[in-house]
């Protein structure tokens, strides 16, 4: 139900944006086009493909931490080149849609992929009566466009999972783990794990890791004593399992990537923080438990375009794309207190970020967005601080020590903590101006169907 979705004071945020609107669609032309990267007057009024970029806790400490240690304080990352930025607001709600401020990644996916806020650990449901409520990706879907999503987390964790799924637990990801859904599950009527939902969805292109969710049985309904990567097979899917099957995947038929059992172990290793901090280091930029083939997130980002650009224009409609593409492990890694770890995956994340603003340039009906779910907790302090927590000192690309604090709780070894901080959004191409100012997490579901013309 729509009126427990959001806070009295939301909806009128809301209704005062919609008179706005209705005045601004008088004048669409005029407004549409005065953008810092519609200039010209050349850029399409309506968006032919979306690119959504998250860096999951990727709060403005981490980028800057990540641009101080690869491109220097007075260097600029490729996420730091959009025409267009703003922050928005990234709260979760309780079941009686009240203010919740520090959001978890379920609630706060939900935001954008629903437009609607939930209850922490909730995917795609209403916070009060736990229904189902529409994503962007099923009704791309719906409307005939290509659609993808790429993380370098388990393709049923809970970013990927809001576009492709509706569990009342993020931890129902596959036939054996329901225990935290019961009513979810399909011998209660309900849709089953979010791996059954996602493959069943059948988006064009899954790329990620998970394989120990999709090796899982299925216990209930016509797919019964199958595995979930059976099903998917049965449903078309093409699976890999590594860099050479993904090249040489095509459009003919969906893919399935499932490139590590968990998450896509990270690029980058090193010292991670410690009581009373460390010898200054610099991060290794290689991770020898990374299997070697397995892709990285700019060459799955590359695929994923690739395989979506060339499957709407075989599909015969004339329509584009939407395209998720997650850097899950900034977040992972920021729980892990690793800076070494998390600037990797941040600079892993970026250079997908590029991907996707080249294309966009190539293509200038491309809205690309990047942001992020919610704010972490690294904090850059100056060296010479006693941080009462975990603390890192590194040696930065230009030669400099910085030292990076990790103090969200009392005891690290259970992991450190999100934060309600209000985070960047930036885009480029059509609809990019509406990342302007400060808005809220919801507000991005608006911008891309309006983008699309989704209904």
């Amino acid at each position: 139900m729509r009126s427990t979705s959001l806070p009295p004071q939301v909806f009128r945020r809301r209704l005062a944006w919609s008179a706005a609107a209705l005045a601004v669609a008088v004048t669409a032309t005029t407004v549409v086009t005065a953008t810092a990267d519609a200039g010209a007057g050349h850029r399409p009024r309506t968006a032919k493909n979306v690119i959504l970029l998250i860096g999951d806790g990727m709060g403005d400490s981490e980028i800057t931490l990540a641009r101080d240690y690869t491109v220097g304080a007075g260097g600029r990352l490729h996420m730091d080149g959009f025409p267009q930025t703003g922050t928005y607001t990234t709260y979760s709600v309780d079941s009686h849609g009240r203010p919740d401020y520090v959001t978890d990644s379920a609630a706060s996916a939900t935001a954008w992929s629903t437009g609607h806020k939930t209850v922490n650990y909730r995917i795609s449901k209403t916070p009060g009566t736990d229904r189902p409520m529409p994503t962007i990706l099923e009704l791309a879907r719906r409307q005939g466009l290509a659609t993808g999503s790429v993380t370098t987390a388990e393709l049923t964790d809970a970013t990927p999972a809001a576009m492709a799924a509706h569990v009342g637990d993020r931890d129902c990801q596959g036939p054996a783990d329901m225990e935290g859904c019961p009513r979810d599950t399909i011998g209660r009527g309900g849709l089953g794990s979010i791996a059954e939902q996602s493959v069943r969805l059948r988006p064009d292109v899954l790329l990620g890791g998970g394989r120990q969710r999709f090796d899982q049985k299925i216990t209930e309904g016509p797919y019964q004593g199958l595995t979930v990567a059976q099903q998917a097979e049965k449903l078309g899917y093409r699976i890999v399992s590594d860099a050479r099957g993904l090249r040489a995947a095509g459009p003919e038929r969906p893919v399935l990537g499932l490139f590590a059992p968990g998450a896509v172990p990270v690029e980058w290793t090193g010292r991670p923080a410690a009581r009373g901090g460390t010898e200054a280091q610099r991060c290794v930029t290689a991770n020898p438990r990374r299997p070697a083939g397995t892709p990285t997130l700019e060459a799955q980002t590359r695929k994923a375009v690739e395989l979506l650009e060339a499957k709407a224009r075989t599909g015969g409609t004339g329509k584009g794309f939407f395209l998720q593409v997650e850097g899950a492990s900034i977040d992972k890694q920021n729980h892990e207190a690793d800076p070494c770890g998390q600037i990797g995956e941040t600079a892993a994340f970026d250079r997908a970020v590029k991907v996707a603003r080249d294309y966009a340039e190539r293509h200038p009906d491309t809205l690309v967005i990047t942001t992020a779910d919610h704010g972490h907790s690294s904090q850059i302090v100056p060296v010479d601080a006693e941080p009462m927590g975990l603390s890192a000192t590194l040696v930065t690309d230009e030669g400099g020590r910085i030292k990076v604090s990790y103090a969200t709780t009392t005891t690290p070894e259970d992991g450190q903590e999100h934060t309600g901080t209000q985070v960047r959004i930036a885009a480029q191409g059509p609809f990019a101006e509406r990342v302007r100012g400060v808005t809220d997490q919801t507000e991005l579901f608006t911008t891309i169907t309006r983008a699309l013309g989704l209904r």
